[in-house]
């Protein structure tokens, strides 16, 4: 599958302005041979609002007007998008991605680590588990921003088969090591292909650092964009790397298998409770 990650900047609560600048790098995307579009997290709203009363006009239900529209694209172009946006279900919302093929939503993901940033600060957390999904033979499994600083995240959809781990995001000055740094890490210790779409621009006071990357199985960085200016990577992937998870370097003296030499057994604390608070939060999150 060829895919192209598009750091580009975001119009502010214009979802119609957003979705139609979607429409015309998808259609310049698959004339250049891409299966699957990524674009950054909120990228059809924004994401620097200051309350859950100024975000929640943005959101939207999952499938929904967006969702459709995209989901008109994909067939017409027999493609597929991920985009990040904003979702309301009942009294909740949730900074979600989702994917989108030419038969329609495929799936979507609710983001489980928030920052205190931006509309983090509103949203729900994620509540579903981690899932991996199936688009063209290619096994995908979202994550948002803030999420691939958590390693356990990627070890379980590596753990689920995930070949490909998308991570769009909107990072801003802070994020610099995590760009630089995290997203190979994520790809060589779980053996996948793993590509992470940020935006540019400014928001509402925040500038947003650029640094996307798609990094290759082996955790070598395959392209970045190394600037905060608009621009598209692109690059091919081959499932099968991702999938053979026993590197044999030096016959009968050098074998790795990160999969296989796990010892899940020594690991209790990672999944033990904590009672730690988030800021502007006067309980713990559990």
């Amino acid at each position: 599958m060829k895919i192209s990650c598009v750091q580009t900047d975001v119009v502010f609560r214009d979802s119609d302005a957003n979705l139609a600048h979607l429409e015309r790098v998808v259609h310049e995307e698959v004339r250049q041979g891409a299966g699957l579009t990524i674009f950054p997290e909120c990228f059809l709203s924004g994401y620097c609002f200051d309350s859950l009363e100024e975000a929640i006009p943005f959101a939207e239900s999952i499938p929904g007007p967006a969702t459709d529209r995209v989901a008109k694209l994909c067939a017409s172009l027999n493609t597929h998008v991920v985009f990040g946006m904003l979702e309301k279900s009942g009294n909740d919302v949730f900074n979600a991605a989702v994917l989108i093929g030419p038969a329609g939503l495929i799936g979507s993901y609710r983001k489980v680590h928030l920052p205190w940033l931006g509309v983090d600060r509103f949203t729900t957390p994620g509540d579903r588990p981690f899932q991996v999904f199936e688009a063209a033979g290619v096994r995908i499994g979202m994550l948002i921003c803030y999420d691939g600083g958590f390693p356990e995240a990627s070890r379980v959809l590596a753990l689920q088969g995930a070949d490909l781990i998308l991570l769009p995001t909107n990072w801003p000055p802070g994020g610099t090591y995590m760009a630089d740094y995290s997203v190979n890490s994520r790809a060589m210790e779980n053996g996948v292909y793993f590509a992470a779409v940020n935006r540019v621009g400014h928001e509402n006071g925040f500038p947003f650092i650029g640094k996307s990357r798609i990094c290759h199985p082996s955790g070598a960085t395959i392209c970045s964009l190394d600037e905060a200016t608009a621009g598209v990577l692109r690059t091919e992937i081959d499932p099968q790397v991702a999938r053979t998870k026993r590197v044999v370097r030096v016959p009968g003296k050098h074998v790795i298998d990160r999969m296989a030499d796990r010892r899940p057994e020594m690991y209790g604390p990672v999944v033990a409770p904590h009672t730690l608070l988030r800021p502007g939060r006067e309980e713990p999150l559990t």
